[in-house]
């Protein structure tokens, strides 16, 4: 197969992750597993994305994020519809969606308004915030706030719910996350140390720069973290078997 026009899976989440920031190679593994993308292999084994394929997850991630669609949903949509209206549909809303989540992540929204506006249940929200996922602001008249950075959180844990894990399922990973917050700061002033010292002029470029260390750290160890669990659930279902 000819590699021209084809890209590997970390090649295409560092593409989309200025537009879709909590886009991981993890979560476009997911993604393959539920068969919402199919990817070419290499004899390898190497996943290869052509250009449809890449407007297909486009689109996806477009419906997750905009629309709040969840993935029974967006698969109904995509077998439904053909990819030529679904990507013209994606690129008539592009402009406005990166609008549209520029203005969610800076605003803050009383916790009642939740379902209305995003599709999930006050009672999730406070599920997230009694488990440390999401910290809850007050307003001046004491009324709950969401931080619009969290909505995406919250909208994962959504979807985690359609496989019976609650958000007090995923205390582990704040404590993993606090954990690894030092790991990861180390690792940067290592970093800054090899690109002249810890005093750096601190400018839109250094700042892009330490931007795109830090994405690599988290892709890099989010391959370790997968491979390893998948080991362990590769040993746990082995087991079961004899």
């Amino acid at each position: 197969m000819p590699d021209a026009g084809y890209l590997t899976i970390g090649k295409v989440v560092k593409r989309l992750q200025a537009q879709y920031p909590d886009l991981s190679i993890s979560k476009v593994r997911y993604l393959e597993d539920e068969g919402l993308l199919t990817p070419s292999r290499t004899p390898s084994g190497y996943r290869l994305y052509s250009q449809s394929d890449i407007h297909r997850l486009e689109t996806i991630l477009y419906l997750q994020k905009n629309r709040f669609m969840p993935l029974q949903v967006i698969r109904d949509q995509l077998e439904g519809k053909s990819g030529d209206a679904l990507s013209g549909a994606l690129a008539a809303s592009l402009t406005e969606a990166q609008q549209e989540g520029a203005a969610t992540q800076d605003r803050l929204y009383p916790i009642d308004r939740v379902p209305e506006l995003f599709g999930t249940s006050v009672s999730l929200v406070r599920q997230c915030s009694d488990a440390g996922l999401i910290v809850l602001k007050k307003s001046p008249h004491g009324r709950d706030l969401v931080d619009g950075h969290d909505i995406p959180l919250i909208r994962t844990c959504n979807e985690l719910q359609h496989f019976g894990i609650a958000p007090k399922n995923l205390r582990q990973y704040v404590t993993a996350a606090n954990r690894e917050s030092a790991l990861f700061e180390q690792a940067l002033m290592v970093y800054a140390r090899k690109a002249g010292g810890v005093e750096m002029e601190h400018t839109n470029e250094t700042r892009e720069q330490f931007a795109n260390a830090l994405q690599q750290i988290l892709i890099l160890t989010s391959q370790v973290h997968d491979t390893l669990l998948k080991r362990q659930i590769r040993r746990a279902f082995s087991q079961m078997g004899e």
